[in-house]
């Protein structure tokens, strides 16, 4: 049903192959498009999402200290997870 497939990372360029085992994961978790970026790249990237920046602030609801990952805008709400979730 699958076969190996070659495909062109839009980050570095480079050719890498979308396996038999990735196709069947990607299928078995209803993912539809085919990876665009090569197994280094997404990890790279993934990376980066982890070192985020996280900014101190307060519960616009409960007054509670949390952190966000946005710079927050004064005069605009921002909720704390809990506070977040109820809304």
């Amino acid at each position: 049903m699958y076969q190996d497939e070659k495909l062109i990372c839009e980050e570095c360029g480079c050719e890498f192959v979308f396996t038999v085992g990735e196709q069947e994961f990607y299928a078995e978790k209803g993912l539809s498009n085919k990876p665009k970026r090569c197994p280094e790249c997404r990890k790279i990237r993934k990376q980066q999402r982890k070192k985020r920046k996280l900014y101190d602030t307060i519960c616009s609801s409960c007054g509670a200290q949390t952190q966000v990952p946005f710079k927050p805008i004064e005069g605009k709400e921002v909720f704390c997870k809990d506070c977040f979730k109820k809304e």
